[in-house]
């Protein structure tokens, strides 16, 4: 019987070679016609990408064209991409691909970031007298359905010794979420950057406990199965531009949070701080590196929050051709 580790391998490689066509020229991914990426506010390498023409310029050449489709959340990012809304999706908190997954999805997993634990945090109002993360018992907290945060909620009241029935929690897109918090309709608030550097930066506010040690925050980039599987060159294009922004986004922070403020419509500084945190190491993903996703969707499914358990030895691994 095949291993779970040696079924991913193979998988990933179906995947990517596209049975058999891994080195076909770029010109046959103009039967794409149009490369649709989706994406939200943090998805800053496919941000400056986007802002430099870059894939446009390597792709248009194929006679392929790249439309842009900015999204609140990573959730309905992977549903639009589950149903072929879009084909490619820009990175997404570890907490989302497993929902997709549960709701039966065929995604294939393109690459991670490395872990940036540091990224997402709960946050409450300077004078709260929310103290730890115990404190939070019986308290409403905002929190985006399915982000990293929602796990790293999950992950601190595990610890602490409490159960997510224990707090009322507020279902909120990240920009609700900081309106309820403001205002002071929720007691805190869990959430990732640069909507953490913003509050941070522009309100009086403690970090109660970021995710070290606790919750990694590897972000993924995804791919809808059919367009994996008959456009692997634009995807070898795509992996290696993410890999060389990132890159250069941790050599040029000051250049590069110029560029991101305006259009996150930030201040530098507070992008500057954003990025600091997070390690925009792009990479292939390796099956020993889901034993976090498995972690994440159990510890969902066993608070009731998913409707069945998710196996991770069956997700698809996309490989880049050599």
């Amino acid at each position: 019987m095949t291993s779970p580790v040696r079924r991913r391998q193979i998988l990933g490689i179906a995947a990517a070679t596209g049975i058999g066509i891994c080195l076909a020229p770029l010109a046959r991914a103009s039967e794409a016609k149009t490369l649709r990426i989706g994406y939200q506010k943090s998805s800053t390498l496919i941000t400056l990408l986007k802002t430099w023409g870059t894939l446009e310029k390597r792709l248009t050449p194929g006679g392929v064209t790249v439309s842009w489709h900015e999204f609140t959340s990573g959730l309905p990012l992977l549903e639009a991409l589950n149903v072929g809304s879009v084909d490619v999706s820009a990175d997404v908190a570890d907490t989302v691909p497993v929902f997709a997954l549960a709701a039966g999805a065929r995604l294939i997993y393109l690459a991670q970031e490395a872990p940036s634990p540091t990224a997402q945090a709960l946050v409450v109002q300077a004078g709260s007298p929310i103290k730890s993360v115990a404190d939070l018992k019986g308290k409403r907290v905002a929190v985006t359905k399915a982000a990293g945060s929602h796990y790293l909620l999950i992950a601190l009241l595990e610890q602490s010794g409490l159960k997510f029935k224990d707090i009322e929690p507020a279902y909120l897109s990240p920009a609700d979420g900081r309106a309820a918090f403001e205002r002071g309709a929720v007691d805190a608030w869990v959430t990732w950057d640069p909507f953490l550097a913003g509050v941070q930066r522009q309100s009086q506010v403690r970090i109660v406990s970021d995710g070290r040690n606790i919750a990694d925050y590897q972000r993924y980039y995804l791919v809808s199965t059919p367009y994996a599987q008959a456009h692997p060159q634009v995807l070898n294009i795509i992996y290696d531009e993410l890999r060389k922004t990132g890159a250069w986004v941790k050599q040029n922070p000051k250049e590069a949070a110029g560029l991101l403020a305006p259009v996150w419509g930030l201040d530098v500084a507070t992008v500057e701080l954003a990025n600091s945190r997070r390690s925009y190491n792009v990479r292939t993903v390796a099956p020993a590196a889901l034993a976090e996703q498995q972690k994440i969707a159990d510890a969902f499914f066993g608070e009731g929050l998913m409707p069945k358990k998710v196996n991770t030895t069956e997700i698809v691994i996309w490989k880049p051709a050599i």
